[in-house]
């Protein structure tokens, strides 16, 4: 086998490049690295192309805010991490708010997220957002049952004001199954350095997977309209997960056009409107 010095690493400038010669030295396995680099690549794109997104809003003064919902260790936060990896920081904010304030309990419950909503020219992240009134709190008894009923009669009409007012809105629902669940926060406890991510609620999702079941269903057929529709996208596969969430976005811009073709697996997501 060929030495592989120092010399050959000055001479590497893609992974593309990098996985040809470790694998023709020897180094590694070629299909389970073509696979993650086939996954690179295509991050790569799609990435480049939500910065591309992100200068036509900025240039035409739009505002465009992304919601994403779902179970604990759904991989919100890995998804959005990977979606704003190469756009402008001036330009987008994620928002991930804590537990409500004293102050903020005595407030109208959306009150808070008004206050994050993005202005023209800028991109906004929501990780866990309003919907957690829909699901989340009736689940552990946060909110009394007329509060809930209240919510999800007010939801709708005020997205639709959002969306009159010239705001763009996406909601992704990202579903894990249970066994997946499972395992994913089984890697969290070991982890050290995954342990931030247990929240105080977690020790509870699977024992109560069956109220959280009842309440994400009716949130989703009730709270998913023609002008703003929950995309439910399938998470047992991080990757793909990432890349489809990303791909929806990128084609339901109105106005956008992506310099790359691109496909979603229909069998991975459905539409809730």
């Amino acid at each position: 086998m060929s030495e592989f010095d120092l010399d050959d690493l000055k001479k590497i400038y893609h992974s593309r490049e990098l996985i040809d010669k470790l694998v023709k030295n020897g180094i590694i396995k070629e299909k389970k690295f073509r696979k993650q680099l086939e996954y690179e690549i295509e991050l790569d794109k799609l990435q480049m192309e939500l910065l591309r997104l992100q200068e036509y809003i900025i240039n035409n003064k739009k505002r465009l805010l992304i919601i994403y919902e779902g179970r604990d260790a759904a991989g919100k936060g890995g998804t959005i991490s990977r979606t704003i990896a190469k756009m402008n920081p001036k330009n987008y904010h994620v928002t991930v708010l804590p537990k409500p304030s004293e102050i903020e309990q005595r407030q109208w419950f959306i009150q808070r997220y008004v206050k994050q909503l993005p202005m023209q020219q800028q991109v906004v992240f929501f990780d866990r957002s309003w919907y957690n009134r829909a699901v989340v709190e009736p689940v552990f008894g946060f909110c009394t049952p007329e509060e809930y009923a209240s919510f999800m009669r007010q939801i709708n009409p005020f997205e639709n004001i959002l969306i009159e007012d010239g705001m763009l809105i996406i909601k992704f629902y990202l579903t894990i199954s249970k066994e997946e669940q499972i395992e994913r926060l089984d890697d969290r406890r070991k982890d050290p350095q995954k342990q931030y991510k247990i929240g105080g609620l977690d020790e509870y999702a699977i024992e109560k997977w069956d109220d959280y079941s009842f309440y994400i269903e009716k949130m989703l057929r009730e709270t998913g309209t023609e002008q703003s529709p929950w995309v439910e996208i399938i998470s047992d596969n991080k990757r793909k997960t990432r890349l489809d969430t990303m791909k929806y976005i990128l084609q339901h811009v109105e106005g956008f056009e992506p310099n790359i073709d691109i496909k979603i697996s229909k069998k991975r997501i459905k539409i809730h409107q």
